[in-house]
């Protein structure tokens, strides 16, 4: 006989269950469905990202460039230690060959003084401090032993000061590898954001940028402003030869330049050495806070941290390398936050 049993109906919490997950799915399907796609960013966008990340690659450029200038004066202060150590060796060994020919006087003359015995010894500094040892000596023998004793204290000196240089070299050493690649991730960021753009945009940007140098070098009326000084005259003439060249982070001329190394590089040609980073080189003159009292040649600096220097061009215009994918050109002071000037 068939069996006419009732089918098992689910339970209320599975219907729950299942109603609440399908209630889900369908919210979810809508909401995909409505959801506008992803925006691409537009060119000026782009540009302004760009323009940032430049920035803050021209800031840990400054510091690669101080740590590069550190780096290079304590290679030059521990090879100048180092041969004063070399030199002080030599001169040591001259005056233990002094007191070891005093001794072999001594010797044929019926016996080396056991007080000379000691100091030609490997530390001779111990009998030296003791009163009862000098005053078995001559004249000539105290004379010659203290010799060696400051000699042998003043090597001991600057070896440990060459030491510490070395120490503070290293640390040098990684800070300018981390600043270096600090200022490549950056510019790398900035080429991925203009890589995102169409040829039509990369075109128009480069277009821009191209009059925006070309203008800065052909219409941009300077006035009549008197130059700062004869050698600032002379920086800024050095620096107007290098219209054109290309910003290169790191460099400081002839034919590339970052900001820093513009006008270091355009004083030197005026025979004015000036420090490499933008920060030292504010703290080379006399400051003048009023753009008004500026004069043709005076060093002009920008950003809270003075990240950025040019070279005051008379008229409210500065001539500086600006960024990464510009060149050296003229540009409105009032383009960028200006701090103060200085005139070296």
């Amino acid at each position: 006989m068939a069996s006419h049993r009732r089918p098992k109906q689910p339970s209320r919490t599975r219907v729950t269950v299942l109603t609440t997950a399908a209630a889900a799915a369908v919210a979810l399907s809508a909401n995909a469905a409505n959801a506008a796609p992803t925006e691409k960013p537009g060119k000026d966008e782009v540009k302004a990202k760009v323009d940032k990340l430049y920035e803050q690659a021209e800031q840990a450029t400054e510091k690669y460039n101080g740590a590069k200038e550190k780096q290079q004066k304590l290679q030059k202060e521990i090879s100048t230690i180092q041969d004063n150590v070399a030199r002080g060796q030599q001169d040591l060994n001259k005056l233990r060959d002094g007191l070891g020919s005093l001794a072999t006087a001594q010797y044929r003359s019926g016996g080396i003084d056991a007080s000379i015995q000691l100091f030609l010894s490997s530390d001779p500094d111990d009998y030296l401090d003791k009163a009862s040892t000098l005053d078995q000596l001559s004249g000539q023998q105290v004379d010659a032993l203290k010799k060696i004793q400051d000699k042998q204290r003043e090597l001991a000196q600057e070896r440990a000061e060459a030491t510490e240089k070395l120490k503070d070299l290293s640390a040098t050493r990684t800070q300018l590898a981390e600043k270096k690649k600090e200022v490549q991730g950056k510019l790398g960021e900035a080429q991925k954001l203009l890589n995102t753009l169409t040829a039509k945009e990369k075109a128009a940007l480069a277009q821009k940028q191209q009059r925006a140098d070309r203008s800065s070098s052909e219409r941009v009326d300077l006035g009549d402003a008197p130059p700062a000084s004869g050698r600032a005259s002379a920086a800024f003439s050095a620096a107007q030869s290098k219209i054109g060249s290309p910003y290169v982070y790191g460099a400081t001329g002839p034919s590339s330049f970052d900001c820093s190394g513009l006008t270091s590089w355009a004083y030197a040609q005026a025979g004015v050495s000036i420090p490499r980073t933008s920060e030292a080189q504010a703290q080379t003159g006399t400051r003048i806070y009023s753009q008004g009292d500026l004069k043709v040649g005076d060093l002009v600096f920008f950003y809270n941290d003075l990240h950025h220097v040019g070279l005051y061009a008379g008229n409210g215009q500065v001539l500086h390398a600006p960024h990464t994918g510009a060149v050296v050109r003229y540009e409105a002071i009032g383009n960028m936050p200006f701090q103060f000037g200085v005139r070296v």
